[in-house]
């Protein structure tokens, strides 16, 4: 058995001697993979977080989130495309995906009223100090869209995949992840506060980089770049996303066999496979 295996079953060993997490709520949490084309392939856009965030800390991941209170008020449907369909907890959840996107990577997904175009980078320029005081609790995405006259494109989210943190740590999400092509006029960059660098990357590159312990991916960020990377373009991926059935992942640790541990995750939710050998260390 190699080091890099050993220390990571020693790991999840640890994990396993704690007492179970299944009284904790997993908190609702929305995130999106954010892709573009080029020469290569996809592309999509990936922030790291900084250290002394106490979930993922350090790991490269999706923009995203929790969902806040202000995020399910219904007079926001008025301001919105694409939500007539959606019940409250969905609507709540795309309303976070793009507050998020805007405050965590300066990307807004956003329409003046009216307009069938989202934002451009020069109007961009004027509303980026609202990313502040939406991560600053300072404004609230209603007062936001009001004040600017904007209406939010949920219609541009494609509902990618469904993953709930296991019970096996304290700290559970029940994440949302929806993929978007990235608007062609505008500039994604890092927040430089719960973010510390960012990238656009290939996807297949990214795990390429993690499985020589050059970057740190969590067990879900890494399927979800590897369900990506199977696309041959954004327009294909946005395609199949929006015609697929999201599964909801819970990843389940299998018994440890011939030295290796796995986890197991449902056949059918899109990812190739149901047993997964144990290639990143748990998200802490």
């Amino acid at each position: 058995m190699n080091v890099r295996l050993f220390v990571q079953i020693l790991v999840w060993e640890t994990v396993l001697e704690r007492k179970n997490y299944s009284h904790v709520e997993a908190k609702p949490a929305a995130t999106v993979l954010l892709a573009r084309d080029s020469d290569d392939g996809i592309e999509v856009f990936m922030v790291k977080r900084h250290h002394k965030i106490d979930f993922a800390s350090g790991a490269m991941v999706f923009p995203g989130g929790k969902v806040d209170e202000a995020d399910a008020d219904p007079a926001l449907r008025a301001w919105c495309t694409g939500a007539d369909d959606l019940n409250d907890f969905d609507f709540a959840l795309q309303i976070a995906a793009v507050r998020e996107t805007f405050e965590e990577c300066g990307v807004l997904l956003a329409r003046a009223r009216g307009d069938k175009n989202l934002v451009g980078a020069k109007r961009l320029l004027e509303l980026e100090n609202w990313a502040e005081k939406l991560h600053g609790g300072e404004a609230t995405i209603l007062e936001f869209v009001e004040a600017e006259n904007l209406e939010l494109a949920l219609d541009e989210l494609a509902y990618f995949a469904h993953w709930i943190t296991p019970p096996l740590i304290p700290k559970r999400f029940d994440t949302h992840f929806y993929l978007v092509g990235a608007p062609a006029d505008q500039i994604a960059v890092h927040d430089g506060s719960e973010s510390v660098d960012s990238t656009w990357s290939k996807p297949e590159d990214v795990v390429k980089a993690a499985n020589a312990d050059q970057v740190k991916l969590v067990f879900a960020t890494r399927l979800n770049l590897l369900k990506l990377g199977s696309f041959d373009d954004v327009p294909a991926a946005v395609a199949a996303t929006r015609k697929a059935t999201v599964v909801t992942v819970q990843p389940k640790l299998e018994s440890l066999v011939d030295g290796v541990r796995t986890l197991r995750i449902p056949m059918d939710a899109g990812y190739g496979s149901d047993i997964f050998e144990i290639t990143d260390k748990p998200a802490m």
